[in-house]
């Protein structure tokens, strides 16, 4: 988890100078996640969203197929995901962080669902983040990613 430094996310220029991961980590995780819906390298996954409860923060947007998740990390699998991004946002508050998970029901892509729930459309950055997006995800080999994050799942 990337911890930025005050004022880049209100700054269109600073945030979009970020690296990849850190801009899709930092507030662009649904445009990633909305774009791999779109290019569909691996089907049968679908969104979910992490939202924090009343007075955290820590909403973040990854897709899965029920096992393994795809977002800023790669592919991991989906339970340790949740653990981690949990256990991060935790240590930011003393008394830990409290959310609730759902599955996405809106147009990940659509400005108007997005603002809705506090997020920014694709046309509010500085600039296209749907063809970044689907610049980092084509620089991954997903069958052999999946089948890796696959392999990491523990028996229970």
């Amino acid at each position: 988890m990337y911890k930025l430094k005050p004022g880049i996310k209100r700054d269109p220029q600073r945030r979009w100078a970020l690296p990849d991961r850190v801009f899709f980590g930092n507030g662009a995780c649904h445009i990633l996640a909305g774009a791999y819906l779109l290019r569909s390298p691996l089907s049968g996954f679908y969104a979910e969203r992490l939202i924090p409860a009343e007075g955290f923060a820590g909403n973040h947007v990854f897709v899965t197929n029920g096992r393994i998740a795809f977002d800023y990390h790669g592919y991991s699998d989906r339970i340790r995901l949740l653990q981690y991004l949990t256990r991060a946002w935790s240590k930011r508050y003393s008394d830990g962080w409290n959310g609730c998970l759902e599955k996405v029901d809106f147009d990940l892509l659509d400005t108007d669902d997005l603002n809705k729930r506090k997020m920014l459309g694709p046309g509010q950055y500085l600039g296209d983040p749907i063809a970044r997006a689907y610049r980092f995800i084509e620089r991954i080999d997903h069958r052999v990613a999946a089948q890796k994050a696959n392999s990491t799942i523990q028996k229970n």
